[in-house]
């Protein structure tokens, strides 16, 4: 059920936490941006302070990281004020790799556990031959896949998870749509929505229509034919990814009392929500090593799949973005750090 499908042919974000403390002549790779801009502004450092590990953290040595929208946007200084970020930063906020210390209040995890997270957003990214991560943010990786496709599951994953599971409440039988079911979120937010008994409604261009019903989807629209195709009636849940020109008409077809959730708009319009009674909010879910770990028995019980569409060694970063920033990737782009 499980694999990765190789090209042929947008949280509640913590505060910045204060800069971790090197470890004394000690240096390691990452990948660093000095200024904001292009892909070129992606530079391999090979003489960045390795993190060292606080009391309640464990340092993970990086075997495979994962390209999302969320690094497209702190790349080009979108997200400067939101994410608090100082330059040079580290991007990425996935990684599955191996523990190499583990703090002293640790006792969840040892040294050589194959482990798998999504960071805290604005600190210190995954792009790196290690990354310091709370503990209680991490889970053990599935036993059953790879660390390639391990790493594309903690950021989008978590969050398809929280804003359908912890944010709206989903029911059995409720109808739910989903934006850009072909993407790194709505492909994890297609299938959790139908593996939890609801009617799950996907937007997704003419060219992927076949791929999204593959991941369990009822119907699958066309975005590009809104206008003159039949319209969703009497929707429970909207689960925007996209944002733009999608949220009036989102909101139009959710039934009075319905949910809007967006994971791009900080600030959904309340003038809309009231003028259609419903309710819209913004949400992100913050790391959780308890809800990773739920996930991972999904994917160990072949519940889950795991959409990778390409695997790329590190020194092919600044071609991952590219492809990422496109926005036609189907699942996500991971790359291979080890």
């Amino acid at each position: 059920m499980m694999g990765i499908l190789r090209k042929l042919t947008p949280w509640d974000v913590s505060p910045l936490m204060k800069p971790l403390e090197s470890v004394k002549n000690m240096a390691m790779s990452a990948i660093r941006i000095h200024q904001f801009g292009g892909v070129e502004q992606l530079h391999l450092d090979n003489d960045v302070p390795m993190p060292e590990c606080a009391a309640h953290e464990v340092l993970i040595a990086s075997y495979a990281v994962a390209v999302s929208p969320t690094d497209i946007l702190a790349r080009m200084g979108k997200l400067e004020d939101f994410l608090h970020e100082h330059l040079p930063i580290i991007p990425g906020w996935d990684v599955s790799g191996v523990i190499e210390a583990i703090g002293s209040e640790v006792t969840t995890f040892r040294k050589g556990d194959e482990v798998f997270c999504r960071p805290w957003t604005g600190r210190a990214g995954t792009f790196a031959d290690y990354v310091a991560v709370p503990a209680e943010h991490v889970a053990f990786k599935p036993k059953n896949i790879a660390h390639e496709l391990a790493a594309a599951v903690p950021l989008s994953c978590q969050t398809a998870w929280g804003v359908l599971f912890e944010t709206a409440k989903l029911q059995p039988g409720q109808r739910v749509v989903v934006h850009a079911a072909a993407g790194g979120v709505g492909v994890f937010a297609v299938q959790l929505a139908k593996l939890h008994g609801a009617y799950v409604i996907g937007t997704a261009s003419a060219h992927n229509q076949d791929f999204v019903r593959e991941l369990g989807a009822d119907e699958v629209l066309d975005y590009r034919k809104y206008d003159s195709a039949p319209q969703p009636k009497d929707i429970d849940l909207v689960f925007d990814t996209v944002g733009a020109s999608v949220h009036e008409l989102s909101m139009s077809w959710l039934k009075p009392g319905g949910m809007l959730v967006s994971i791009v708009h900080l600030e959904p319009s309340q003038e809309l929500a009231r003028k259609y009674s419903v309710t819209a909010c913004h949400a992100l879910p913050k790391p959780s090593g308890a809800r990773l770990t739920a996930i991972k028995d999904l994917i160990e019980q072949d519940k889950l799949k795991i959409i990778v569409q390409e695997v790329l060694p590190r020194d092919q970063v600044q071609r991952a973005h590219e492809l990422v920033q496109d926005g036609h990737v189907r699942g996500k782009i991971v790359v291979k750090w080890r």
